[in-house]
């Protein structure tokens, strides 16, 4: 009985505040009345041209904040969006984009604000131009443009009150912070480009001392920049680490033993980027070597490694020992262990883990093919524990982006490889159906077995041995054309063109190490142990990026989303503070290896 008194009353108030603004070219912007959406609905069916179009939207904003999100589609569609003015467009398409967002649509969201009527969105009050660029912000951030996320939170940010501002600007960073160094680098002088300087600091492959000098450099030439006045946390967590810098580490790894050869190659890398590094730092902090196998128990070790002013562990390796540190509460000394355990329990906080784990390249396929298009995959892997290992994490990764797993053959003995490739293929079942037809008309049929046609791509984890057998096998077998995506176990860095062109055309992951023969380290130790250019330059790789680790653990602890471009692959640390690896992608093409595009090495 008192909805249209109401409503009047709202609907004349609106009027005026618009007619003094001087905006009414534009068009007036919906309030929300003091009525439901049943009302406002109500009076919006029995109104005409603009006054019903306000009320509908008044009553689509109500049903959206209530999160219903059907009716505000259904109220939505009722209102003209072509025959509104400026100001009503650009309300309704911020409306429908939120809509989208609130439904997981960020594609759809973006293209609301592609409507001619915001190009007048700086004519419109200031409320309304905060909440429209924002939605685009969080369009853009849902839709992974997170360059252009951040621009646009920068764009807004004069307009914000101070708290707002603040929470801005930590959104900013955040955005940054999850971008690659090449797509951070800039040569403009703009506030977002100095932004952009800002955060490759934070990821570059410095040491704490180098970057908070830069960091110094960086204040010095914008003293006025919003991230100067408050400077991002985790540029103030690396100031605080250069003024704290390593004296001594000890390097614990075993003397002798089945495990002694890995050792030698690890202990040799590691020191070999130290002695590069110190021709150019003498005061970086000394190593001391100490011998796993003669110490009676970890406890020991850490007593006296406490005596001998060390602040740093690297080691062990022996997965035994590296299993106990993980099942400890704490550790007396931060230690970067040199394998992963395989305990369920929480490691303590001081234990880093650091390996070449072939997990780390089975996702790295999952997700190269997914890029590549790839949506259904089978997989042919070792026999044994530790091709179930590497199985699982594929299948893990591959199923958790929406792929397909169609078969798994578990390769053993050479003999039995062709037998195998068949079934998984399916051609057994082709083959059988032609017996059947021979059968039935009573004579011979020239037909080829047929293999599946459902398969997208082949995940391989094998040795150059049974590589070399498999990829002519499939082509004897009618799947010479089927992709193939595999580890770095097939390639032992010196396979001759004889023994590549078996393995032709097929994708594998590699550490930069044996890919690339540009680093001046890798020639060097190289040159000096030349056993570091074939597969055991894995285990060189790995100990050079221990050492370059040392000084980073904690930067990587803080900067979720920094990484460091190392010769065992890209590092970056993962929950339980495992260290994980991103490798480059290359191909093996007329019996050479040769990298492929996209590796920002």
């Amino acid at each position: 009985m008192t909805l249209r008194p109401l409503l009047a009353f709202s609907l004349a108030a609106l009027l005026c505040a618009c007619a003094s603004d001087g905006r009414a070219p534009l068009g007036e912007l919906p309030r929300t009345p003091k009525a439901s959406i049943e009302q406002l609905l109500s009076e919006a069916s029995s109104s005409q041209g603009e006054q019903a179009a306000l009320l509908r939207l008044s009553a689509a904003e109500q049903a959206l904040r209530l999160g219903h999100w059907q009716q505000t589609a259904d109220i939505l569609q009722q209102v003209p969006l072509d025959s509104l003015k400026p100001a009503q467009q650009i309300y309704a398409s911020t409306l429908s984009a939120e809509l989208d967002l609130a439904r997981e649509r960020p594609k759809s969201a973006l293209k609301a604000f592609a409507h001619p009527s915001f190009e007048r969105l700086a004519e419109l009050p200031l409320e309304q131009q905060l909440r429209s660029q924002s939605v685009r912000a969080q369009a853009l951030e849902a839709d992974k443009q997170l360059l252009a996320a951040a621009r646009e939170r920068v764009f807004i940010a004069p307009l914000l009150a101070d708290q707002q501002q603040a929470a801005n600007h930590a959104h900013i960073w955040k955005l940054l912070s999850q971008l690659s160094r090449q797509e951070l680098h800039s040569e403009g002088d703009s506030e977002f480009d100095a932004w952009r300087q800002l955060a490759l600091i934070s990821k570059q492959n410095a040491t704490p001392q180098q970057q908070s000098a830069q960091i110094d450099a960086w204040l010095a030439a914008h003293p006025q920049h919003p991230a100067a006045q408050d400077l991002p946390q985790a540029l103030r967590d690396i100031q605080q680490l250069a003024r704290q810098p390593l004296q001594k580490i000890a390097l614990l790894l075993p003397q002798d033993g089945p495990l002694a050869s890995v050792a030698r190659a690890l202990r040799d890398g590691f020191l070999a980027a130290h002695y590069q590094a110190l021709a150019s730092n003498p005061q970086l902090p000394s190593v001391q070597l100490y011998d796993s196998n003669s110490i009676s128990s970890l406890d020991a070790f850490y007593q006296q490694a406490s005596q001998d002013g060390i602040q740093l562990v690297v080691g062990p390796l022996e997965k035994p020992l590296v299993k106990q540190l993980s099942e400890r509460e704490q550790l007396p000394l931060p230690t970067l262990a040199l394998n992963y355990s395989d305990s369920t329990r929480t490691p303590p906080a001081q234990l880093f883990q650091f390996g070449l784990a072939a997990e780390d390249e089975a996702r790295a396929a999952a997700q190269r093919a997914w890029d590549d298009g790839m949506r259904r995959a089978v997989a042919l892997v070792p026999s044994g524990e530790w091709g179930r290992r590497v199985l699982a994490a594929f299948q893990g990764s591959w199923q958790a982006q929406g792929g397909e797993l169609l078969g798994v053959q578990y390769i053993d003995q050479p003999v039995e490889l062709a037998r195998q490739i068949a079934e998984l293929l399916q051609l057994r079942q082709s083959e059988a159906r032609a017996q059947r037809l021979e059968a039935a008309v009573g004579s011979s049929i020239d037909a080829q077995p047929a293999r599946r046609h459902d398969i997208d791509f082949i995940f391989l984890a094998a040795t150059p041995q049974q590589a070399q057998q498999i990829k002519p096998t499939l082509a004897f077998q009618y799947a010479g054309d089927i992709p193939v995506y595999a580890t770095s176990h097939l390639y032992s860095g010196t396979q001759n063109s004889t023994q590549l062109l078996d393995m032709d055309g097929i994708r594998f992951c590699e550490t930069p190490w044996l890919l690339f023969a540009d680093n001046s380290l890798q020639q060097q130790t190289s040159g000096q142990w030349p056993q570091a250019s074939g597969s055991l330059g894995r285990l060189y790789a790995m100990g050079a990026d221990a050492y370059q680790l040392t000084p980073r653990l904690q930067q990587l602890q803080s900067l979720p989303g920094m990484s460091l471009d190392g010769l065992s692959g890209r590092l970056s640390l993962a929950p339980g503070q495992r260290v994980q690896r991103q490798l480059p992608w290359a191909e093996i093409r007329d019996g050479q290896v040769v990298p492929l595009p996209g590796n920002d090495y």
